[in-house]
């Protein structure tokens, strides 16, 4: 009776931090679609254009998450065992750090602008839209960076409310200013991609000095110099030793969608376009499996750090059963409408022909994408964090990549042959993860003693 009990006020306190993550990260994505929604009415090629660009920042945008997963694992830990002072320095390196590389990647994604397009293969038609784009979202990675941090530390201390809140202000003022810089209202020029990127930009800076505020506030509302003299190495180890391998594993996903984004930009502008819209509309299929598994990570490093390991398994299999069933409806809601969703954001019949195909295949590939969500959090969270690395490099370069080029290239397929690579990838992996889920092999792998 008290296990169940305890259970259910678990999953009370999953609640509370699922329904605004699940907000916030709805919205981020929209701060993307947004970007492609708008575009969409300016030109295809814009589109496609600014999809490239965006498969490089957010892989740049994955560097910072060396930092960002290490601080929501160490803090979630800290919390759960009481050991505040130790959270605290881990946020304040964390904002250090991440300020330093945030800065060192904006200079070269705004000067290296034409040579990284250059690289990608991007044709002089669509290079003009995607050069000033990434110039000006280049330039200003480090928002992100910071904000990212602050977002980590706030969620692992149960105050995922805040975060949410500052992406709704940025999304309105996201929309406002692209409808205002893409095609030229209120007296403003028609900046086409450039104005996106304006817009964008600028949304971000005020999130990053909002959040800021909100941390000071309402989380740490000082960070003694005491704590920090002699510096904390240990925390910086600890940050490195989970998010390295982590980081890692995101790395190696979006530089193998890179290199999979220059395989279907060989296919021609309209696959590329494809790809941009199918990615824009199927992220809003595994958005509750994101909100599920980053809430559910929370939720593991408290418990683990309060030595629940029963507890904290049984949490983790209830959240990936909970995003299989929800990400499995969505995607079939989305396969069975998908001519009519295409052909609201094109009048291209191979676009649309392309797509409807993509989304149909994509039922399939959302179930495994919903398992491993989950899992690389949940291990992640419980401190094992070389296993979703390791097994994450392997399949996806071996699986992924190498497949999307046997069955898309070379024998002739497709972009539907890249989304059967895809499937298989996704759906190898979760298998391997929900193994090792069950094994209880991480159980051992705090950093709490």
């Amino acid at each position: 009776m008290e296990q169940t009990i305890q259970q259910t006020n678990i999953r009370k306190g999953l609640t509370k931090l699922v329904i605004p993550i699940f907000i916030e990260t709805l919205l981020i994505m929209m701060l993307g679609a947004v970007d492609t929604i708008m575009l969409s009415q300016y030109s295809d090629e814009s589109v496609a254009a600014v999809g490239v660009v965006n498969q490089i920042v957010m892989f740049a945008f994955l560097v910072f998450e060396v930092i960002n997963i290490g601080t929501s694992v160490l803090c979630s830990q800290y919390l759960g065992a009481k050991m505040h002072k130790n959270m605290i320095q881990v946020t304040g390196v964390s904002l250090l750090l991440n300020l330093v590389v945030g800065i060192l990647i904006s200079i070269i994604l705004h000067f290296g602008a034409t040579t990284l397009l250059g690289w990608m293969g991007l044709r002089p038609e669509l290079l003009k839209y995607g050069i000033g784009y990434m110039e000006i979202v280049g330039a200003f990675a480090f928002f992100q960076a910071i904000s990212l941090t602050i977002s980590a530390s706030l969620r692992s201390a149960n105050k995922a409310i805040y975060p949410m809140l500052v992406t709704v202000l940025v999304n309105i003022m996201n929309i406002v200013g692209n409808y205002s810089l893409i095609f030229g209202k209120f007296g403003m020029p028609v900046l086409g991609a450039e104005g996106a990127a304006i817009s964008t930009s600028v949304a971000r800076g005020v999130s990053m000095i909002v959040l800021f505020i909100i941390l000071f506030r309402k989380h740490i509302p000082s960070f003694p110099l005491a704590y920090f003299r002699p510096f904390p190495w240990i925390e910086l180890k600890n940050l490195l030793k989970v998010g390295l391998p982590s980081a890692g594993e995101n790395l190696s996903y979006s530089f193998s969608q890179v290199v999979i984004t220059y395989l279907i930009n060989m296919l021609g502008n309209n696959a590329l376009a494809t790809r941009t819209y199918s990615v824009n509309i199927i992220m809003f299929v595994y958005l509750f499996a994101i909100a599920m598994a980053q809430g559910g990570a929370i939720s593991i490093g408290h418990l683990v750090g309060q030595k629940k390991i029963r507890a904290a398994y049984l949490l983790g299999k209830y959240v990936m059963r909970l995003s299989i069933l929800v990400s499995l409806v969505l995607s079939c809601i989305w396969a069975a409408g998908g001519h009519f969703i295409f052909s609201l954001l094109t009048d291209n019949e191979e676009i649309i022909r392309l797509g409807v195909t993509v989304m149909i295949i994509d039922v399939v590939v959302e179930i495994g994408r919903a398992v491993n969500i989950y899992a690389t959090n949940a291990l992640r969270s419980a401190g094992d964090v070389n296993y979703p690395f390791y097994m994450g490099f392997t399949v996806q370069w071996t699986v992924s990549v190498g497949f999307s080029y046997l069955l898309g290239i070379h024998w002739g397929w497709g972009l539907a042959g890249m989304w059967c690579a895809f499937l298989l990838d996704e759906n190898i992996r979760a298998i391997l993860f929900v193994r090792r889920w069950n094994s209880l092999k991480w159980a051992k792998k705090g950093f709490v003693k």
